[in-house]
């Protein structure tokens, strides 16, 4: 049973969590009710109506996961929480499309749901821990950021009535299950790589626009897949395949 620490409030919990990981083992999560300077991918804040939504991040330990493949942790925690949304929403959406946009927001349809945050402490032999901060969407109907696309489990099912802590034990309980699976064995990581595929938004072959960071230049491309060290694969219209790293490449 993993150890839940509350903190009221707190800017970060992966902050905090980073700062005190010491004092907690494989599993442990530290949630919030109002976290005041939420992180997102490429550093963007994260909105959150205290008391409505979850905010919580989880210390994984994957001893025998390899250094080198440390992307599948991602995974793990994208599709843990891309497993309890299609079960929770069973029967008010298409569990289709849930998805995961790499490299590990959670989509439904074309709206943003949640948000994951991975850090690792690695040294050249294996991963030392990771942090996992993950913000879902559950009950707040009304956002108030610039943010284009949010939306809600609440606003999808058309009630405000989950329960936070039942939700946040479950996708511990399916990451931790992915982790397990993944720290067995090769072929743990390969099929949870496999899923990873099959969840991965806009991999349908069809052609998407996309801008490079670097430079702000635009181009279209098809996803040709995610590698195994995290790399997305884009094929051009001329056939050839490029990899971007995660914010070398931005999708519009």
């Amino acid at each position: 049973m993993s150890m839940i620490k509350h903190l009221p409030t707190v800017p970060s919990t992966n902050t905090w969590l980073k700062e005190h990981a010491s004092e907690f083992g494989h599993g442990d999560i530290v949630v919030t009710d109002d976290q005041t300077a939420g992180r997102g991918q490429r550093g963007n804040f994260w909105e959150a109506e205290p008391g409505k939504n979850l905010t919580f991040s989880m210390l994984l330990k994957p001893d025998s996961i390899a250094p080198a493949r440390q992307f599948v942790i991602s995974e793990c925690v994208a599709l843990g929480v891309s497993e309890v949304l299609r079960d929770r929403l069973s029967g008010h959406i298409d569990p289709d499309l849930v998805k995961v946009k790499w490299p590990n927001d959670i989509y439904v349809g074309d709206d943003k749901i949640a948000g994951i945050l991975i850090e690792h402490a690695v040294n050249t032999e294996r991963i030392l821990h990771t942090v996992a901060g993950i913000g879902l969407n559950v009950n707040q109907t009304i956002f108030h950021s610039s943010a284009p696309n949010p939306v809600s489990m609440a606003q999808l099912a058309g009630h405000a009535s989950f329960s936070l802590t039942e939700i946040m034990e479950d996708i511990a309980a399916a990451v931790l299950r992915r982790v397990k699976d993944a720290s067995r064995s090769d072929r743990g990581v390969d099929h949870l790589h496999e899923e990873f595929h099959s969840m991965l938004w806009r991999n349908d072959g069809n052609a998407y626009r996309f801008m490079l960071a670097s430079d702000t230049s635009r181009f279209v491309a098809v996803i040709d897949g995610v590698d195994p060290d995290g790399m997305l694969r884009l094929r051009l219209p001329d056939g050839e395949v490029h990899r971007f790293a995660f914010k070398e490449v931005v999708f519009i």
